[in-house]
């Protein structure tokens, strides 16, 4: 593990991007594993710009997302889809085929975390991972605890983080109490 130290959020981000533009450039058909939440903004935006700017292409990129609520609508603007959308994928023309999200409303969730993992392996697995801490420490929705063994799977909110995720909705109600989440063996894979 290498470690970096930045003295502002700013270069953090400038960092974090161009470690990410490093990795497309070095191989245009890298697997991106991709978080949501406020983090990472600053770092879609750099590399949106970079896009748009066109000294990055990444019409070969292929990425999959931590996590997704369960049950929330992927039209809803706290849905981990809609968050990307906006703040990265359409930015970046990248196309639906391209970009994975777990399905928060799939029937049966069990299935669909089985076959989430099972296209991470198709794809080659995860070349570079980005991740945020949340405010207990947990990676993705893996709460302190999470087996180091865990696949993706469902899991249940803790209070902590359900209180954390409030900002973005109108009432604590409203936020969901489950989603799908990538695990720490997977993670750790990358």
């Amino acid at each position: 593990m290498r470690y970096f130290e930045t003295e502002t959020y700013a270069e953090a981000c400038q960092l974090a991007a161009d470690m990410i533009m490093e990795q497309i450039q070095e191989k245009p058909e890298s697997v991106l594993g991709l978080a949501t939440g406020s983090t990472p903004i600053g770092i879609y935006d750099i590399i949106a710009k970079a896009v748009a700017e066109g000294e990055l292409d990444v019409s070969k990129l292929t990425t999959f997302n931590l996590d997704e609520y369960v049950n929330l609508p992927v039209t809803d603007p706290n849905s981990y889809l809609y968050f990307m959308k906006e703040n990265l994928f359409d930015r970046i023309g990248l196309s639906a085929e391209a970009y994975n999200i777990p399905n928060g409303n799939a029937a049966d969730i069990e299935a669909e975390c089985v076959r989430y993992e099972e296209a991470i392996k198709a794809a080659g697995g995860i070349d570079l991972q980005l991740l945020g801490l949340g405010l207990n420490g947990h990676i993705a929705f893996n709460e302190p605890g999470t087996p180091l063994d865990a696949a993706t799977h469902q899991v249940e909110l803790t209070e902590s983080t359900r209180v954390a995720n409030s900002r973005f909705f109108a009432s604590m109600d409203e936020v969901p109490t489950h989603a799908v989440t990538m695990g720490l063996k997977t993670i750790c894979e990358a």
